[in-house]
């Protein structure tokens, strides 16, 4: 098992779609204020969640890859463990051990109350990969997933007002997983041209309640009406990226239907996590992290494109 082996067990530049979760779920529980300095112990909190929020993604994606290798040998072959490159042993040792290590993490990043979201999180993961991939409880546990998520970041400093970030992440992710159940033998038309209307749904929420917080900046949003009316336009302008980015691809697999036009879907769903997690920091005030998240966008597109021409030649 070499080291490209088990990034690619892990899938590791799609982790780079979930270091914006807990990002948003601070931004969400604790808005910025003009002049506010973030300390030391704020600053390591701030990357620690993230990291163990990447831990728990890439654990999940190398027990996805241990639960499914008997269909993998039959749908996809060239993957890690059904080519042989990586035991299935192996995998479960990766995948627990970088569980292990995400808790670990949260529970030094945010004590008692990270690791009262980082468990109920890590035991959804290990559920979705072990129990109810195939069932039709798979989306809802996968949205479940993403939604702890965003209020892994949020818990230090208090989980209510990180419940509309968490919803809507949590709505978008169950689309996109509906639509990855297409990716081998195609979708319907019911079934991706309802994500698309859900992707309208997120939309119009997110930016609705960008605006509500501007128009009472001192509740739960940034602490000065400029500032609010600034992360206001932010969080739309992201919230439109966020369409942009995923929609047009349901649109698209709702007339094809067919596993290619699924995967570019599910895909584009996945690449739109990030407009929309920089869409709920703006909305609290955070454009550095809306910045940070910009950074991580483009990484991701390069890393696509990468692989994508690597497959090619």
């Amino acid at each position: 098992m070499t080291p490209r082996d088990v990034a690619e067990l892990v899938r590791a530049p799609a982790a780079l779609t979930v270091l914006g979760d807990t990002l948003a779920g601070a931004a969400a529980s604790d808005p910025a204020s003009p002049g506010a300095r973030a300390g030391g112990r704020d600053v390591a909190r701030r990357t620690m969640l993230p990291a163990a929020s990447a831990c728990l993604y890439l654990g999940g994606m190398a027990l996805n890859d241990w639960a499914d290798r008997d269909l993998d040998a039959v749908e996809r072959p060239e993957r890690p463990v059904p080519s042989g490159r990586v035991s299935a042993g192996q995998a479960l040792v990766v995948g627990a051990g970088l569980t292990a290590a995400g808790v670990a993490l949260a529970g030094a990043a945010g004590g008692r109350r990270a690791l009262g979201v980082a468990l109920p999180l890590a035991a959804c993961v290990w559920a979705y990969d072990g129990v109810a991939k195939d069932t039709p409880a798979g989306p809802v546990v996968m949205a479940a997933c993403r939604g702890l998520d965003v209020l892994l970041g949020a818990a230090p400093t208090g989980l209510r007002p990180a419940l509309p970030a968490a919803a809507a992440l949590a709505a978008h992710t169950a689309g996109v997983t509906a639509l990855s159940r297409g990716e081998v033998h195609g979708t319907t038309t019911a079934v991706a041209a309802t994500v698309a209307a859900g992707t309208v749904g997120v939309t119009a929420y997110t930016a609705g309640t960008a605006v509500a917080a501007a128009r009472r900046p001192l509740a739960d949003g940034p602490a000065s009406p400029s500032a609010g009316r600034t992360a206001a336009v932010g969080a739309a302008v992201a919230a439109a990226a966020y369409t942009a980015a995923c929609l047009p691809a349901q649109v698209r697999a709702a007339r094809d239907r067919s596993a290619p036009a699924a995967r570019t879907a599910t895909g584009a769903g996945i690449a739109a996590m990030v407009p929309l997690q920089a869409a709920w920091a703006l909305r609290g005030g955070r454009l550095g992290t809306a910045v940070v998240l910009g950074g991580v966008a483009i990484a991701g597109r390069l890393l696509r494109r990468r692989r994508r021409a690597v497959s090619v030649t």
